[in-house]
Order: structure tokens, then C-alpha cells, then sequence
């Protein structure tokens, strides 16, 4: 019997020997731009420069680059810090389906392997569809039941990591692929109390799964074995990790449709539960500011979304810049005051903004049946502001901005580009860059100005 794993390494195998459709590499060279987007100002956030300093005896060996570092290091140790820092800042992109951020884990170990490798940009771009087509669908499977305890990036992102830089290493090598997949799988680890409590371990579990995905590929190009049926054996990856596989889920369309044409890009900077409750709030605000009603004469907020939201993001007493991500209550509040929730939300002056933590008081959470039964492949929130004279607005946000039912454009991606790396590239530096990547095809990633 043919296991799910060996069905991944032929799809990989015919893949690797066909083009792009123009719809899917668009979208390719999307994903890659929004993750240098987070990668930059995670570089130079506290996890990010912390994990840097964890390897900083690595560095300098090695042909896998550390951008904005003028440094390199050995793969596997570039994929732990790629990956950490893309996924510091919260702003990686998400495949709602299956709760999970796919650009952290695949893009990071496929850059380091395509440095290491020496390949081409089309056949990087072509490695990062691979890995999401796989790990978006192996992540579905498992949802919801395995998001109940795990970290689906830290654990599904680890297979997504191999299949990526087993497919840069030898592309037609299914044999390679499927070991590469297997080995990977045994090690993807990720619990949710990370990020349930003021830690920095959340992060590291993206720059975890990139370097697992490095080992187990190059370990596998020297003969490394793994077990072909370790993702629906009876004491494999679904059965120890949820509530079992839905397998038809985790092959359904693969080579067909594309996943990586269906992402959610962050139009927020913080936790992705939290969007569409921001979304309605943003709207309300926009309404009262037309009708010329002051913010100020709020008398409450009540917001109804889906169980999970509420779970992990419930926070009403945030103190840190990570639980401030985490907490539905401060981002909404900031959001409806400020218009938006970009980093700047994050930093100390507005954390410990009167008129926020005022407004954080009036707001109710309540969990929505209706909604809590459509998660994971709905994220929606229903938001109800009434103000002291008795006048109340209502939204509902069936989706989030940046959802595939409502896109962020290829120029609000490129705005969010200059947005984010500011501060880390020059403004020349960054237009090289952003213009390098819609023209990734046609380059080689050592010509990549990183």
C-alpha cells in the first residue's frame, strides 16, 4: 500500500519535471515577498537578536546568508534563524484551513538550502510551492483536533521545511523526498503553552521546524532512512497528535490546486484570531468618524467569535509586547482608536496608554456557537459598539483583510514591505530587493541583495 508520504514525493517527483502555471508563481513570488516583509524587523527584535547571539559561534562558515547581517552560516543553523526571526514579529502569512504559517518553516529552510546548493530563484520558488502544498494539506488533515495542544507551524512546519529543501537538493529523487519527509516527522514538536504565557519560545519553534527540515533533507541525501507510514501509522504523527488523519483532506487536489494561491497575509501585527474582531471594530470607527461622533463616548464593546479565538487570545491584563499579540482586548482597543494595529502598537508608550487599558475595561467577549463550528475554515467575528447616548453600530466580519475572500494586493504587499523593513534596509536597498523577488524567476538566489 502506498503511504501518504510516498504520494508526496510523486507529486514532488512530477513537479520538479514541469512549469509553474503564471497564477501559482505570481503567487509564489507573493508569499516570499510578504515573508521578507516579517523576516527584516524580526531580525532586530528581541527574539531575533537573541537567537542570533545563540549561534553567533556558527556564523561566518558556511554559504547560507543571515540578511541585513553580512554573515553566513552553516544551513541548518541560517534555517534556525530565519526561521525564529520571520516568525517574531507576527506578521507571516497563514493558511487558515490549517491553522498554520507555512512561509516561517518553508521559506527559511528552503533559502538556506538554495544558498548552500547554489540554485537557481525558479527552482527556489518552485521548492517553496512544494512545501506548502504538502504541509497546507498534511495540516488541514489534522485540524482541528491537533491544534487543541500542538503548534501546528512548529509541527506540520517541519515536514514542510524537508519537503522544500528535499526538493532543492535533488528535485526528480522521491526516494530522498519521502525519507526526507519521514525523518522530519518524528521530530515535529510545538505545544501551544508557549504561547499562552509571556515566552519567547513561540518564535523559536518556526526557526525549529526550518532546521529539522534542513537535517532531515541533507541526512537523507547520505542514506538516512525514515518510516514511510509514520504519518497515519497506528502510533504515528495523526494518532499521537490529533484525533486522527483525514486522508483524503491531505492528498485532495494536490498538483491541481494550489494552496499557495489561497493564503492569508497579515494585515495586522498580531495573533490571526484577532483579525476579524479588529476588522469590525476598524470599520465601526470609520463609520462614527463619518458622522462625526467622538471614540470618546463608547459606553461599551461587546465582540462574539469563535471558541479558539477566545482561548487564545482572552488576555484583559497584558503586560508584555508578546502578550499584547496575544490579547484580543488590547488590540482591538488599539485598533479602534489608532485605525490600525501595526508594530508601533506594540511599543511602550502605547501599551501603557491610558486611553487603551480605559477602553480595554468595556470590552465583553463571547464565544458564538456558529462560528466556533466553522473554525478552522471560517475566521469571523461579530462586533457591537454602543455609546453613552444609547446609539449602537454593528459589524460582521465573515472574513479577515487578507484572507483569500479578501486579498491584500500585490501593492498593499509591497507597501507592507517598505513598511516593515524599514529601519533595517535603506529605502535603495529595499526597492532592489522587492524588485529582485518579482523578478525571482529569472535570477539566481546568490544574486538575491539580501
Amino acid at each position: 500500500m502506498t503511504t501518504i508520504i510516498q504520494q508526496y514525493a510523486a507529486y514532488a517527483a512530477i513537479e520538479a519535471q514541469r512549469d509553474l502555471s503564471p497564477e501559482t508563481l505570481h503567487h509564489a513570488k507573493r508569499v516570499v515577498l510578504d515573508w521578507f516583509s516579517a523576516l527584516y524587523p524580526g531580525l532586530i527584535s528581541e527574539v531575533g537578536s537573541k537567537i542570533i547571539a545563540t549561534f553567533e559561534d556558527e556564523l561566518g562558515v558556511g554559504k547560507s546568508r543571515i540578511p541585513s547581517l553580512n554573515q553566513t552560516g552553516f544551513s541548518s543553523a541560517a534555517a534556525w534563524i530565519l526561521g525564529t526571526a520571520s516568525h517574531a514579529i507576527e506578521f507571516d502569512d497563514i493558511f487558515r484551513d490549517a491553522v498554520y504559517h507555512p512561509g516561517v518553516p518553508v521559506i527559511s529552510a528552503a533559502l538556506a538550502i538554495a544558498d548552500e546548493y547554489n540554485r537557481s530563484g525558479l527552482e527556489f520558488l518552485k521548492a517553496v510551492v512544494v512545501g506548502y502544498e504538502v504541509s497546507t494539506r498534511l495540516g488541514a488533515a489534522v485540524q482541528p483536533s491537533h491544534y487543541s495542544f500542538f503548534h501546528t507551524t512548529g509541527t506540520v512546519g517541519a515536514i514542510g521545511s524537508a519537503a522544500a529543501a528535499a526538493f532543492l537538493i535533488d528535485p526528480e529523487n522521491p526516494n530522498l523526498f519521502a525519507h526526507a519527509v519521514a525523518t522530519a516527522t518524528t521530530f515535529a514538536s510545538g505545544l501551544q503553552q508557549a504561547f499562552r504565557s509571556d515566552a519567547m519560545t513561540k518564535a523559536l519553534h518556526g526557526g525549529h521546524a526550518a532546521s529539522i527540515g534542513v537535517t532531515a533533507a541533507k541526512s537523507a541525501a547520505k542514506g538516512i532512512t525514515g518510516a514511510l507510514d509514520i504519518l497515519e501509522g497506528d502510533v504515528g504523527f495523526a494518532a499521537a497528535l490529533s484525533k486522527g488523519g483525514n486522508w483524503e483532506v491531505a492528498i485532495a487536489g494536490l498538483g491541481q490546486n494550489y494552496n499557495i494561491c489561497k493564503m492569508t497575509q497579515k494585515n495586522h501585527g498580531c495573533c490571526g484570531h484577532t483579525f476579524a474582531a479588529i476588522d469590525s471594530a476598524i470599520m465601526i470607527r470609520e463609520t462614527m468618524l463619518k458622522k462625526g461622533l467622538a471614540l470618546a463616548d463608547v459606553q461599551n464593546i461587546e465582540v462574539r467569535t469563535y471558541q479558539t479565538a477566545l482561548d487564545v487570545t482572552g488576555n484583559f491584563s497584558p503586560e508584555s509586547a508578546f502578550q499584547c499579540r496575544f490579547s484580543l482586548p488590547y488590540v482591538l482597543a488599539h485598533g479602534f482608536l489608532q485605525g490600525s494595529v501595526r508594530l508601533s502598537a506594540f511599543e511602550d508608550a502605547q501599551r501603557h496608554s491610558k486611553e487603551t487599558r480605559e477602553l480595554m475595561k468595556i470590552i465583553t467577549l463571547e464565544s458564538d456557537e456558529e462560528l466556533t463550528a466553522k473554525f478552522p475554515n471560517q475566521r469571523a467575528a461579530k462586533v457591537k459598539i454602543t455609546l453613552k447616548d444609547g446609539q449602537s453600530f454593528e459589524h460582521f466580519s465573515p472574513c479577515r483583510k487578507g484572507d483569500p475572500e479578501a486579498p491584500l494586493t500585490d501593492e498593499d504587499l509591497d507597501h507592507k514591505f517598505f513598511e516593515l523593513v524599514d529601519g533595517v534596509l535603506s529605502q535603495d536597498q529595499a526597492r532592489v530587493l522587492r524588485d529582485q523577488i518579482w523578478n525571482l524567476d529569472n535570477l539566481n538566489i546568490s544574486e538575491l541583495n539580501l
